[in-house]
């Protein structure tokens, strides 16, 4: 390995400033150009014979997390969020209207914000309509994003009555000192009574969110964490390293920027995180999840159906994406499409009995490509460029000569290139997304 040093290559090849690549091309590259009409079109081709999934975005939270990146509304008041909701079933209709009739689905993920904090009645009610929507079948997933610190017994009841069958719990840190600094302040007891009730209420599927590289964090305590969550034995655990970009997200701003840890210090907790979770018989899948060795997800990894798309690392989610709710991503054979992220916007779109589509893209035949090569290296460390382009009728000679970045991460030891197939060290999983970001033919292109 050419590289003097393993902190050299973190340094060099991090990928803190690059895509999560759970869609390509990354939003960046979508444009006014799709809108509404587009979407209808989309909408009005989808087949019967494809399940597809379902994706509702609820953007509440009772206070903001300041480490927090995605765009969330806080409000005490649940009239805000009732009112939310009847915009939001309004979406429902005119899209189950475009779609065909009896659209089978097979996953359905309320994300956010902190969608439990919802009344129970509104999310009963809001089940219900789906269903009389769309044709759940038999086996479909519901997940749902909980919140230890509202959580309720009622709430846990209407998800029991509604089916969910998954739920992933917020944690990040068990650190009282990182809890503070980040204002998320949850105990343990908080969070274990949040599992109990679940499991007591028949979600035995359970995820736990976790995070490093968060203000006073250490290799220690990110251990510690590590442990705890242990503990409870959730199924899965997704492992995520904050980003910190306080231009664009005002609430980081209240992070002190002199606590994050540096470079060497993210790549040492990542790594101390993933060896305490693997010890206790938890397999790593893809970039940053964890999974028991008969959770769905290591099941799809071993059989090669492993998905990332907008709604992370999924054994479940289909090809077709529908989203609901302001700033929702969707993504149809023909490309992608995102709702207006302000609510006003969104709000009067579907008053006006048009969808609140926004912006989106159009894939070419590359871009599928170069998306299959991406998601084929983010889920399994490896991709067989030669065979992905003749299943697609491209040539791999183009993309191959053209991935420069490719070979300076060949000799600086991150990969391996034998006859076009790429494959990532084990032990340089950490630069995943530097890889991946050499077959991205936007990148570092000016926005549209």
């Amino acid at each position: 390995m050419r590289a003097s040093s393993s902190t050299f290559i973190s340094k060099k090849h991090s990928g803190s400033h690059l895509p999560w690549y759970t869609i390509y091309p990354t939003i960046q590259e979508f444009s006014s150009a799709i809108g509404a009409e587009t979407y209808e079109e989309w909408l009005r081709s989808l087949s019967t014979d494809d399940a597809v999934s379902l994706y509702l975005h609820i953007p509440f939270c009772r206070s903001m997390c300041w480490y927090c990146g995605f765009p969330t509304s806080i409000t005490r008041l649940d009239n805000l969020i009732i009112n939310y909701l009847a915009v939001l079933r309004e979406e429902i209709r005119l899209v189950a209207e475009l779609a065909p009739q009896a659209l089978p689905v097979s996953d359905v993920h309320f994300g956010g914000g902190s969608p439990t904090i919802m009344p129970p009645g509104d999310f009963l009610s809001l089940m219900e309509l789906l269903r009389g929507r769309f044709a759940f079948e038999k086996a479909a997933n519901i997940a749902i994003e909980v919140d230890p610190r509202t959580f309720t017994t009622d709430m846990a009841e209407a998800l029991q009555k509604a089916g969910v069958n998954r739920a992933s719990v917020g944690v990040q840190s068990f650190d009282p000192i990182v809890q503070k600094a980040i204002n998320r302040v949850q105990s343990e007891a908080q969070v274990m009574t949040a599992v109990q009730n679940l499991r007591l209420h028949g979600i035995g599927r359970i995820n736990f969110d976790l995070m490093f590289g968060l203000p006073y964090q250490t290799v220690q305590s990110c251990r510690q964490s590590a442990m705890l969550a242990i503990e409870m034995r959730p199924d899965r655990l997704a492992v995520f390293g904050y980003a910190h970009v306080p231009s664009y997200r005002k609430n980081q701003r209240l992070i002190d920027r002199a606590a994050l840890p540096d470079i060497a210090a993210r790549a040492e907790q990542a790594s101390v995180m993933a060896d305490t979770l693997v010890a206790a018989g938890y397999l790593q899948i893809g970039l940053d999840h964890f999974a028991l060795p008969d959770d769905e997800l290591a099941l799809a990894q071993r059989t090669r159906r492993l998905r990332r798309n907008s709604l992370g690392y999924s054994a479940e989610t289909r090809q077709t994406v529908i989203g609901f709710g302001a700033s929702a991503i969707g993504r149809c054979g023909e490309g992608y499409v995102q709702n207006e992220l302000p609510q006003d916007s969104y709000n009067r779109s579907i008053a006006s009995g048009h969808l609140a589509t926004s912006k989106g893209y159009r894939l070419t035949v590359e871009d599928r490509v170069r998306a299959a090569i991406i998601e084929q290296l983010m889920c399994y460390l490896e991709a067989d460029v030669p065979a992905i382009c003749t299943a697609h009728g491209f040539d791999p000679i183009h993309l191959l000569s053209s991935a420069k970045q490719l070979h300076i991460l060949a000799e600086d030891g991150i990969v391996d290139i034998d006859n076009g197939l790429v494959r990532v060290r084990q032990e340089c999983r950490f630069a995943l997304r530097a890889v991946a970001s050499a077959f991205d033919a936007y990148l570092g292109r000016p926005p549209l």
